[in-house]
């Protein structure tokens, strides 16, 4: 291992168990676990170290991986200086990725257990964008609510050792998502108190009473691992399969609800206030959203990395007018930025060429994080009478995405989890724009606005008949 390489500043044989995490991704390891060693390295909080788990197929295979490092990760951080990597010892377990998840419920049911924190996706909440709350019809839900003493998803796993916690006099712990949802906290309290209704309405109201679920917001560029990264280990003298690299800039806005206590974060960067939305809001739709309008474009242009779509003259001039037209004005100032400065970080960010981020990861998962990072800029600017030409332009540029071609005839391989019904009604909307904001689970009811409907069936027919950069000219000028 090269000496350039940091190592935990701590003795890891003295950490003991305080935080269950599940869903060890990328994000997370580049993360919660970072502030946490940071925070150990200072000789405190010792006793909130990680608990990995999992209940997806992809987590019994990282599972693997870390068991066999100790659970230890690799975190490389680039910029246009260099690689800075460290050795990232916060997790000293995994729990075993089952059905029916014995172990996750078991762990979370102990005493020790003071915070459950969640990275499961945008879509791992079992939203209905429709509604907006937690869709107690979904399959995986039903499905689970017939098999409580062995559910398959975390929020029936949840609700079942909260349960045996109340059973045993135990204070219910805290759940924590680090997930990119505006009201995260909120989103997850539905899901957990939403589940448990359809299972034990005492139960349920005792968890809406008794369980912190507090909000927060988190931020940091990182992309998925491969061949590259891999790579970028190895010439450090590593032996990491799973390595994560990640811009240098991270943030973590929480709100202090956490009464069977916490880690001093505050000592590491975090910071804590009763405001998380409006950071939220600041980040989930200027950078969240950002990354939408340079994604779908540059990748049906071509263009593989989002610092070459940053460099793009079209793609960079379709995001700074959106952005500065369409989304800013719906943004709040908070202390460290106003939207202005804070659009200028989020350019930067993008912009860094050691990163090396996929357009097609960004691109993922269009079905779920559509209505959460684009559709609320719409509907503020329908309400406010502020252009929206901008933001459905992006919507024709991600219907004109899942036809599943790019502009060269490259074939797009299924990109979400909703991929060959996105396809289906792409190709419909080909002879019937209406058809895509039809979505109502994306889009609400969108489509029976004749503003936005009438502009979304307009660009779409651009793209589709002049292409992706006569659309982006025409928009820009």
């Amino acid at each position: 291992m090269s000496p350039q390489v940091a190592r935990p500043g701590y003795d890891r044989s003295a950490l003991t168990h305080g935080i269950v995490h599940v869903g060890l991704g990328n994000f997370h390891r580049a993360h919660q676990a970072v502030y946490l060693d940071d925070l150990f390295a200072l000789g405190e909080g010792h006793d909130w170290a990680i608990t990995g788990a999992g209940v997806r197929a992809p987590d019994a295979a990282m599972r693997e991986v870390l068991l066999a490092q100790d659970c230890l990760s690799t975190v490389i951080e680039l910029d246009e200086a260099g690689a800075r990597a460290r050795i990232v010892g916060s997790m000293i377990d995994f729990l075993p990725v089952e059905e029916g998840n014995g172990a996750l419920i078991a762990k979370m049911a102990d005493a020790a257990t003071r915070i459950v924190s969640l990275t499961v996706t945008e879509g791992g909440y079992f939203v209905s964008a429709e509604t907006g709350t937690f869709d107690p019809t979904h399959p995986e839900i039903r499905a689970d609510a017939a098999r409580t003493e062995a559910p398959h998803t975390v929020f029936g796993a949840i609700v079942a050792a909260l349960k045996q916690r109340r059973a045993a006099g135990i204070d219910p712990f805290t759940v924590m998502s680090c997930d990119n949802l505006p009201g995260n906290g909120e989103v997850t309290r539905d899901a957990v108190v939403g589940f448990a209704q359809l299972v034990d309405l005492e139960l349920a109201d005792w968890i809406e009473g008794q369980v912190a679920f507090p909000n927060g917001m988190v931020d940091r560029i990182t992309p998925a691992t491969g061949a590259r990264e891999r790579a970028l280990a190895g010439k450090l003298g590593l032996d990491d399969p799973v390595p994560v690299t990640c811009e240098p800039f991270r943030q973590w806005v929480l709100e202090d609800n956490f009464p069977l206590g916490r880690p001093a974060l505050e000592k590491v960067g975090v910071t804590f206030t009763s405001d998380v939305h409006t950071y939220e809001r600041m980040k989930i739709r200027i950078l969240n959203g950002g990354h939408a309008l340079i994604a779908y474009p540059a990748a049906l242009l071509g263009v593989e990395l989002a610092h070459e779509a940053m460099a793009h003259p079209l793609v960079h001039g379709f995001f700074r007018k959106v952005e500065a037209q369409e989304i800013l004005p719906h943004v709040h100032p908070v202390p460290e930025f106003d939207p202005e400065s804070y659009l200028d970080l989020i350019d930067a960010r993008f912009s860094n060429p050691a990163v090396e981020d996929t357009t097609r990861r960004l691109c993922l998962d269009g079905s779920n994080r559509q209505p959460k990072f684009i559709v609320p800029s719409i509907r503020d600017g329908l309400e406010a009478g502020t252009p929206v030409e901008g933001l459905a332009l992006i919507s024709a540029l991600w219907a004109r995405y899942c036809q599943g071609v790019l502009e060269d005839g490259t074939p797009v391989a299924p990109n979400d989890p909703n991929w060959q019904a996105l396809v289906i009604r792409a190709g419909e909307a080909k002879l019937r724009p209406a058809a895509w904001l039809e979505m109502r689970d994306v889009y609400g009811d969108l489509g029976e606005n004749p503003r936005f409907a009438g502009a979304f069936a307009k660009w779409f027919e651009i793209v589709n008949h002049d292409g992706v950069a006569a659309a982006l000219e025409a928009f820009i000028d």
